[in-house]
């Protein structure tokens, strides 16, 4: 630590005599954090790895207006100190049944009538303003920076304006090269020269706009934070996007007595290590919901990327109670918990005028009769027009959740809707799916009901263009994912290898093999997980629907095995008594040895899907295979180009 501290020598214009220092160590002293208190360069925090300086973050200030700049000229007041190790369950189990929730907390309360509290996990660091002022306060900002060491490369999703979806590709950078005016949303990814990553994102977001990053002013490896401005006059374009037309010269206006989001530098020494990180969860708020008994992971079969191309049945596919009624057989025969209406079954921009074609008292009855539950598709702002009349129909008729699309924002209007959508859905116990998002913050623990969320490049692009490779595949759980489970929506029965994809909106296809697909199901968090392809397709493959028929989309363990960013990936998890593991590749074929180790002492049948022998010129080819298998072995698997393997050990 004494190390850093002449590192940074110079930003402290060498110190000052009325300084205070702050040390906070990680349970098992594998990270440092020294919190500087000091009256000219205010209060920063410097960050330690495995020995190794990475950063300083702050000045830490946050400027309210006729209050001042909370952080300037501070005074410590008061300091408080914790060791906290305990664990949880969550309700929605993405990684692992049992979260451990270990920790060392310092607690800095000021004169000004707030306080910062600072926490170091083995696995990262984090901060947050809480404030103990009267009645409402105006935030006009909050001043967030990050400077780095070593001058490092960045992931860097590049975003255009502050209407979006979040649905970025990943730039890799050097840090220091980045523009000011390039801004980008979270997470974003640090890459040291070491090995060592850095993911910066935030959690417990609520009543409050969402973090960005942008570059430095003065061609330094720095990023700084910038929100988007509060809203004052918004116009709705088509029927769905909702722009803000004249924002505020402040970011909040927001109770004077809250906690604020915790800003959030996540480690690894490996790639791999950031598939296990689940800091973000850890963050979030406890469970606001009493009984969480009707919350029900599972599998969805889904209309809409297919656009409803069923063939070889007697009827008209399409946006219909027939297509629907197939749709509800097909996961009664496979045991899929749950079927997706998308858009269509009634006129998006109004939930009560529905579709004639579509029968929902009929689709919604013979639902029930096949123990099968129904989601459906909702504009968010036509959902919002008439929230609880809405709502409680979707109760009335049996419905078990909504997907809520096209929110594209997350100024703080848009933020407060997410919470207010959570709580009024676990009212009427309905799971929410938010599409048309930002990423991930906690919202999931404190309302286990929001139970998916997209905010990310998902194979929906493959409609419309050629992002979706297996490049992308292998960059976004490292990133992406890390924030929480993605609705990528896998499961393309149409799979090409680069030289022969094509774009198509109304047959679309995916790039790499069909068991690239199929492993994505393991690798990629999503607890209510779909299958993007029409019925007819999955009927004409029973070797497929042996696998997505029993996968399951939560997890008791989750161990990452292999990967590197942007190439490969291999991830094993436990469900029970089962273990599923997953493997894909870039559009490099690899050879890869899965060391057995995991399991208990024993025998045990391993059934594995594998890229077929001609799956390099014909991404569809693939072989199932059982073999017997024992915790002394190990596994080598081979994967074409673009390719995959899966295999499901009982």
């Amino acid at each position: 630590m004494k190390k850093l501290l002449i590192v940074f020598a110079a930003v402290l214009f060498c110190g000052s005599l009325f300084a205070k220092e702050y040390k906070l160590t990680s349970p098992s002293e594998n990270i440092e954090m020294l919190i500087s208190v000091d009256r000219d360069s205010g209060i920063v925090g410097f960050v330690s790895f495995n020995g190794k300086d990475l950063m300083k973050f702050g000045p830490i200030q946050m400027d309210i207006e006729g209050v001042g700049v909370l952080g300037s000229g501070a005074r410590v007041r008061k300091v408080h100190r914790s060791v906290i190790e305990k664990e949880f369950m969550p309700v929605v189990r993405e990684k692992r049944a049992v979260v451990s929730d270990h920790y060392e907390e310092l607690s800095l309360l000021f004169k000004k009538g707030f306080r910062l509290d600072f926490r170091a996990y083995d696995d990262g660091i984090a901060y947050r303003f809480r404030t103990e002022l009267d009645g409402e306060i105006q935030v006009n900002d909050e001043s967030v920076r990050f400077d780095f060491l070593d001058n490092p490369m960045i992931y860097y999703p590049t975003e255009e304006s502050f209407f979006t979806h979040s649905e970025r590709s990943y730039e890799y950078l050097n840090l220091a090269e980045i523009p000011f005016e390039k801004f980008a949303s979270l997470p974003a990814l640090v890459d040291r020269n070491d090995g060592i990553k850095m993911l910066l994102t935030e959690a417990h977001l609520e009543d409050y706009p969402g973090l960005y990053i942008q570059g430095s002013r003065d061609s330094k490896a720095v990023l700084t934070g910038l929100f988007p401005a509060y809203v004052l006059e918004e116009k709705l374009y088509r029927d769905r996007d909702m722009k803000p037309e004249k924002r505020a010269a402040f970011i909040a206006l927001t109770n004077g007595t809250r906690s604020f989001p915790w800003r959030i530098a996540a480690f690894s020494k490996s790639d791999e290590e950031l598939i296990g990180n689940d800091i973000v969860l850890r963050l979030a708020p406890e469970s606001r919901i009493d009984d969480t008994s009707w919350i029900k992971p599972g599998m969805v079969s889904w209309d809409w990327w297919n656009a409803s191309n069923n063939v070889g049945v007697p009827f008209r596919s399409g946006v219909n109670t027939a297509t629907y009624k197939y749709h509800i057989d097909f996961a009664a025969d496979y045991g899929l918990e749950y079927v997706v209406l998308d858009e269509g079954w009634s006129v998006p921009a109004d939930l009560f005028q529905l579709n004639p074609e579509c029968d929902m008292d009929e689709i919604i009855s013979y639902a029930k009769e096949k123990e099968v539950d129904i989601i459906l598709w909702v504009l968010w702002n036509a959902l919002d027009n008439d929230l609880d009349r809405a709502l409680d129909q979707f109760k009335e008729w049996g419905v078990k959740g909504i997907k809520v699309d096209f929110m594209q924002r997350d100024d703080q209007a848009m933020v407060q809707y997410y919470w207010k959508i959570a709580k009024a859905a676990a009212q009427r116990e309905l799971l929410v799916d938010l599409h048309g998002s930002y990423k991930p913050t906690g919202i999931r623990r404190a309302y286990p009901n929001c139970v998916n969320r997209e905010g990310l490049k998902g194979l929906e692009n493959a409609k419309w263009s050629d992002f979706i490779s297996p490049d992308h595949d292998c960059t976004i759980p490292f990133i992406r994912m890390v924030a929480g489970p993605m609705d990528y929506t896998p499961g393309a029965m149409r799979n090409a290898q680069k030289d022969n994809f094509n774009i198509a909106f109304y047959r679309p296809m995916s790039q790499g093999t069909r068991c690239h697909q199929l492993a994505l199901y393991v690798l990629y968090e999503s607890p209510i997980q779909m299958l993007c392809d029409a019925p007819s397709q999955y009927y004409r493959e029973p070797l497929v629907m042996d696998f997505l028929s029993v996968v399951p989309t939560v997890w008791d363990e989750t161990i990452p095995l292999f990967g590197k960013i942007g190439d490969y990936l291999g991830v094993a998890r436990k469900s029970g008594d089962s273990w599923f593991i997953g493997v894909i590749t870039d559009w490099d074929a690899r050879e890869f040895e899965i060391d057995l180790s995991f399991l208990e002492d024993g025998e045990f049948v391993l059934t594995e899907f594998v890229d077929g022998v001609n799956a390099d010129q014909y991404g569809e080819d693939f072989e199932k295979k059982t073999q017997t298998v024992s915790s002394k072995e190990k596994l080598t698997v081979k994967l074409a180009p673009g390719g995959g393997w899966v295999g499901v050990i009982r």
